[in-house]
């Protein structure tokens, strides 16, 4: 909870609800920060965070509903009418935050809401935005933005900025459009005040311009406005046309929802449409016993290939000892490299066209993580050799047949973890399913073939 929202002052206000007191509800809300009104009415009772709601002032009302618990918003608008929802709501918001509000609705509810809005250039855009996948730069782009005509003059270009501002909360820059509204290049603010009034706009704009197309996915436009280091960028349709432009706040949530998506995904959960207090409990629970279920079978693999050297247990009981060593160490090095190498292709630093390169890097990777811990291994066996019998004489053999599957089983479980998520995204499938879990199972499985076919090589006529 914020520092600014106590007990105290919940309870005050609640008090005040139930009294309608709206002096006193006014006083506490009016100079509230969005972020914190919408804390308030998470917090709050669902008939009192609507009471409460009706009493904040239009522009923060329309921001609060932005940042509120999905279930909490869902059930504040379902209590607006439409003609509230239009007039409390859109005409206060920038058109992409408009269209996803109204993207929660029914399409009889859209129309309807969309019927009491006065602006009909507004309307039209959103209905735009409305028709674009909500995860391309179209469905996260804003209408709102200020361009001109590369056939202006500075002075002409000062007018119309002045008369385009006045719908645009934020302008980070200037769009330069020709004849055919296709984007040409960008006007910096500071061009536009050192030059003289009469210097032709085609002469000091930049022709270099970063620009996404509306059917660009919306994970992709966040790695280009990272890569660039950009605050915003603009949005063209296939004829290179400005329909749009996207702000660094709009990306956040992509890459919040991106984020959570693939490690829910890397921890054999599928992804949760709502946050995990909000998620219906029969609904958590299918999310998580498909994968589950999956990664039992998997793991009944394990319990079929050591049944098929129940023999060579039966007659060396010492090696069944390092079986939880052998595959714990396997499924942790491949869980590193899964991790690694699905986190790379989420922010552009891989592709699978670098499956070669990531092969070579895996192995060399590997085999020294494979020594390391081999040698560990090695030396478990010898120090535990002077103080316990149960190595027998010998030990060293067994020992190094610890330390050679050690070095085996981890470099397998490096390339295996590491190539597992290529060929996933080469088959057009998510590559957070190759998670922590189903490697490891992976792993298990071929973790004990090394391991006891290492061991029949080595202790052959000798404990076998």
């Amino acid at each position: 909870m914020s520092s600014r929202i106590s007990d105290t002052f919940l309870d005050d206000l609640r008090f005040a609800i139930a009294k309608g007191d709206r002096e006193f509800i006014l006083g506490k809300l009016d100079e509230l920060h969005p972020a914190d009104a919408a804390e308030i009415l998470n917090l709050l009772e669902d008939e009192e965070a609507v009471k409460a709601y009706q009493f904040l002032p239009e522009e923060l009302a329309a921001e609060a509903i932005l940042l509120l618990d999905d279930d909490k918003r869902e059930m504040i608008l379902s209590r607006l009418s439409s003609e509230e929802i239009a007039d409390k709501l859109i005409d206060n918001l920038a058109t992409d935050d408009a269209a996803d509000v109204l993207a929660e609705l029914t399409d009889e509810q859209q129309d309807e809401v969309l019927s009491h809005v006065e602006d009909m250039e507004q309307a039209s855009d959103i209905v735009d935005l409305l028709n674009y996948d909500p995860d391309t730069a179209g469905g996260i782009m804003a209408k709102e933005l200020v361009s001109v005509h590369a056939s202006k003059n500075v002075w002409e270009c000062v007018r119309e900025i002045r008369t385009q501002a006045e719908g645009v909360e934020n302008i980070y820059t200037i769009y330069v459009v020709d004849a055919d509204e296709k984007l040409v290049g960008l006007l910096s603010l500071k061009n536009l005040l050192t030059k003289p009034l009469r210097t032709p706009v085609a002469e000091v704009y930049n022709p270099n311009v970063i620009s996404v197309k509306v059917n660009t996915p919306a994970e992709e436009v966040a790695q280009i406005m990272d890569k660039y280091d950009l605050v915003v960028v603009p949005v063209v349709d296939s004829l290179n046309r400005l329909v749009g432009r996207i702000t660094v706040d709009d990306v956040v949530d992509v890459i919040r929802e991106e984020v959570t998506e693939d490690v829910q995904k890397m921890g054999a959960v599928q992804a949760l449409e709502e946050p995990y207090m909000n998620t219906p409990f029969w609904q958590m629970v299918r999310k998580r016993v498909g994968w589950l279920i999956v990664l039992f079978i998997g793991e009944t693999l394990t319990a079929t290939a050591m049944s098929f050297y129940e023999d060579q247990i039966a007659k060396a009981v010492i090696l069944a000892i390092f079986i939880p060593l052998i595959i714990s160490s396997g499924g942790n090095s491949g869980s590193q490299a899964s991790t690694l190498v699905i986190r790379a292709m989420a922010l552009g630093e891989v592709t699978v066209r670098d499956w070669m390169r990531i092969f070579h890097k895996e192995l060399r990777s590997g085999l020294v993580l494979g020594l390391v811990l081999g040698l560990m291994g090695f030396l478990r066996v010898a120090i535990w050799a002077n103080f316990v019998q149960d190595y027998g004489p010998h030990w060293v053999l067994i020992g190094l047949t610890v330390g050679v599957t050690l070095t085996g089983v981890v470099m397998w479980g490096c390339l295996m973890g590491a190539l597992l998520p290529l060929l996933l995204k080469r088959l057009g499938l998510d590559p957070a399913v190759s998670s922590t879990p189903f490697v490891a199972t992976l792993v298990d499985v071929t973790g004990l073939v090394i391991y006891f076919s290492i061991s029949m090589s080595l202790l052959k006529g000798v404990l076998l």
